[in-house]
């Protein structure tokens, strides 16, 4: 979901914010521009925006996280070992287990398998058992005035949790999330509610905390959204055929790679698919040996959920150890 930032601006973020937990203030230039224009432009109540905005408390704390992601920080093998447990693949079993048919129904009229459904709440949540424990609303506030790099898009998700918050009756003051602001089990920041959230039971409301009819069928809506093709292979582990290749674009998921362009360079990889398909070359670091593979279309479409090619990774990953029988047992 984030970028790598400029030293620089890391820098000159450290210098801006507090260093103490401290209200909002309503006077900043910033603060007041925003409020005019979400009154103006999403046409809500300035003094309900005011209240709300007047509760948001600023977090040191967040932007420190901010500023450390385990995507930029980790080699994958330690990346890998935070998903890939024991614990995580057990709990994930007892939960296709539980939702199974839940899931396959909504795989069936989807296309998006049931264990990459049960592999995304389980790499973002546990499978809904770790939501995140700050209020939503200060993480926005404080990203959003207290984070440089990322101001524009954080305030940006700010409205769109005001203006959810109006829409879908959630207490701004009560929603709580991901130290980014992510809501829910499957971790959607507020703009991929308000677009790609779905009410799964037809109750007349949304529910990505508890209702596991909502979760799986906004977590499979927003794969189709962003191109899911049923029944496709995701990546393909990779070797180089000479290792000092120039002109290979690695780990550039905006890359316009054909798959045959990525043979011609020397990468050599199983594949099924049309050689005009679209794929990318990702090069992990991995102790004293590189990790190759080739991340095909639906590997794209997951790095739209996160912008990390280890996440996408670690979540096709889970799903494949997940669709594999559950172990039973041992017997005592």
């Amino acid at each position: 979901m984030f970028s790598r930032f400029l030293l620089p601006l890391i820098a000159l973020t450290a210098l801006v914010v507090p260093l103490s937990t401290h209200a909002l203030d309503l006077q900043r230039a910033d603060v007041k521009e925003f409020v005019d224009d979400v009154v103006k432009r999403d046409h809500l109540d300035r003094g309900w925006v005011e209240k709300v905005l007047a509760s948001a408390e600023l977090k040191p704390a967040i932007v420190d996280t901010m500023k450390k992601p385990a995507e930029h920080a980790l080699q994958w093998q330690d990346y890998r070992r935070i998903f890939m447990t024991g614990e995580r693949i057990r709990q994930g079993h007892e939960f296709l287990a539980e939702h199974g048919a839940l899931l396959a129904e909504v795989s069936n009229r989807t296309g998006v398998p049931p264990e990459i459904i049960a592999a995304i709440v389980g790499v973002e949540t546990s499978y809904g058992r770790k939501t995140g424990h700050y209020r939503v609303l200060d993480a926005l506030a404080t990203l959003g005035f207290d984070y440089p790099p990322r101001a524009a898009f954080f305030r940006g998700e700010l409205e769109q949790f005001l203006m959810l918050a109006k829409e879908a009756g959630i207490d701004p003051l009560k929603a709580t999330g991901s130290y980014a602001g992510a809501m829910g089990a499957p971790q959607f920041m507020p703009r991929s509610v308000r677009s790609f959230a779905r009410d799964g039971d037809h109750d007349g409301k949304i529910d990505l905390w508890t209702n596991w009819h909502d979760i799986a069928e906004s977590v499979a809506h927003y794969f189709v959204a962003h191109g899911w093709r049923r029944d496709e292979q995701i990546y393909a582990d990779a070797t180089l055929e000479d290792p000092d290749v120039e002109g290979l674009p690695g780990n550039k998921l905006d890359a316009n790679t054909t798959l045959s362009e990525l043979m011609t360079k020397g990468v050599v990889f199983e594949n099924s698919l049309p050689e005009d398909d679209k794929a990318v070359f990702i090069a992990l670091r991995n102790g004293d040996a590189p990790y190759y593979i080739v991340g095909l279309h639906n590997f794209l479409v997951i790095t739209k959920y996160n912008h990390s090619p280890m996440y996408a990774l670690a979540v096709a990953q889970l799903a494949a150890a997940l669709k594999s029988p559950a172990e039973a047992p041992a017997s005592p």
